[in-house]
């Protein structure tokens, strides 16, 4: 009977002759004979006695279970369990997935991408990892830079100064099997590493390093830390990227630390302006140090080699003057005389010789000769003409007809004194 029946809790309450009367609902015997009636009517079409109307609810018999009921109705609804239960064992896995087979809870196997079955629950059961997303754990922030978490912000550096350092973390998966079965919670182990990864890292490094030159190497170092405990806890995470959002200090000591970062700035431009003028005056220097050494070593060779020249001529010298002093000492007596001579206006004349004193203004000729080359015009008289006015030409040295005199007189005075000494 359904409960929808008008005649639910009614039956016995008309006044009709009903068996007995019934002021409430049915009893539960009567609910069940009529389920057995209309399962009757369903699976096996016939009444227990032949009563082709025994659907319709009349006081025949009560219906019994029979054998063929149990191969038919029952049998097919097992059936359809079965198929049912045997086709919840198939699942997808996407390309960015990973299936996990659980036995009994205990890990099976690692599925690829694709249509997959297993055995139904509660003999197996899978889990779907996801491998290729990027996930990203925020220390020090929430969301944005201005939602700050000053509990995981605030750090102590290695020279006892607080700093608020706000970064992030990227990670994915690349042990499925470690990262379902070795930690209960590993999206918050991330972070727990992370902060005490980052606070080691701060705590052995100064406040200057970690704020400017440093920020880079402070990330570097942390995510190889972070790796290296989540290795250790087998994880099965990588870190792929630590990201410094922002790294300063706290905002009551703001002002001051502005003050010292332009300090700083004015001794680092400083200090570029003192390089600068080394860098142009340095190059300088050792230009000049080097100019020098080459000038000395070629004075050095200059004069190393003149010695050796006089030298070599001494010996040639003494070697001839061996052969003939006299000659030889007459020569260099000559040869010395002419060089003083050339270099002097001065004319010496020797008086004991015979004949009549010859004396040259040779001076007087030699100045009046370098004035009147000065004054003649570019284009005129040549010089003979100039010498047949003003004398013999003279251009700073002695004429040579006057060496050629001179020379003369010298050879007649050394014969004549050759006479007097035999």
């Amino acid at each position: 009977m359904s409960l929808n029946d008008p005649q639910w809790g009614n039956r016995g309450n008309d006044g009709g002759g009903g068996k007995r009367p019934n002021q409430g609902p049915p009893d539960l015997e009567q609910l069940w004979r009529d389920l057995n009636r209309r399962l009757s009517g369903i699976f096996d079409r016939k009444r227990a006695g032949g009563d082709p109307g025994g659907d319709r609810g009349g006081d025949g018999p009560p219906f019994k279970f029979s054998p063929k009921f149990l191969g038919g109705g029952i049998g097919l609804l097992l059936a359809l369990v079965v198929v049912v239960w045997l086709a919840s064992g198939f699942y997808i896995v996407d390309a960015s997935q990973r299936g996990i087979v659980l036995q009994f809870g205990r890990y099976k196997e690692t599925t690829d991408p694709g249509l997959r079955w297993r055995l139904p629950y509660p003999i197996q059961a899978n889990e779907l990892v996801n491998i290729s997303g990027v996930r990203t754990v925020e220390i020090g922030y929430r969301g944005s830079e201005k939602n700050k978490v000053l509990k995981e912000a605030l750090m102590l550096t290695d020279d006892e100064n607080i700093i608020n350092i706000q970064f992030a973390v990227q990670w994915f998966l690349n042990e499925p099997v470690e990262y379902v079965f070795n930690n209960r919670h590993p999206d918050e182990a991330v972070m727990q590493v992370a902060e005490t990864a980052i606070r080691e890292v701060v705590g052995k490094n100064k406040m200057d390093f970690v704020l400017y030159e440093g920020r880079e190497q402070v990330a570097v170092n942390a995510q190889q830390l972070m790796q290296d405990i989540l290795d250790r806890y087998k994880t099965g995470i990588l870190i792929s990227k630590v990201t410094m959002q922002n790294a300063q200090p706290p905002e009551q000591v703001q002002a001051a630390f502005d003050d010292a970062v332009k300090a700083s700035q004015d001794r680092e431009r400083q200090k570029n302006e003192g390089q600068a003028y080394a860098n142009d005056v340095i190059p300088k220097a050792r230009g000049t140090s080097a100019r020098l050494l080459e000038e000395a070593e070629g004075y050095k060779k200059r004069v190393i080699a003149a010695s050796e020249g006089d030298a070599s001529r001494f010996k040639q010298i003494y070697t001839e003057y061996a052969k003939a002093p006299e000659v030889t000492r007459s020569r260099m007596y000559l040869e010395t005389m002419q060089q003083v001579y050339s270099n002097t206006s001065k004319v010496l004349v020797d008086t004991k010789g015979q004949g009549n004193l010859l004396y040259l203004p040779l001076d007087k000729l030699l100045q009046a000769a370098g004035t009147v080359a000065a004054a003649a015009p570019p284009g005129g008289s040549s010089p003979e003409t100039a010498a047949a006015r003003t004398g013999p030409a003279v251009s700073g040295e002695v004429p040579p007809q006057v060496v050629e005199k001179n020379e003369a007189r010298s050879r007649e005075t050394l014969r004549q004194r050759d006479r007097e000494s035999r």
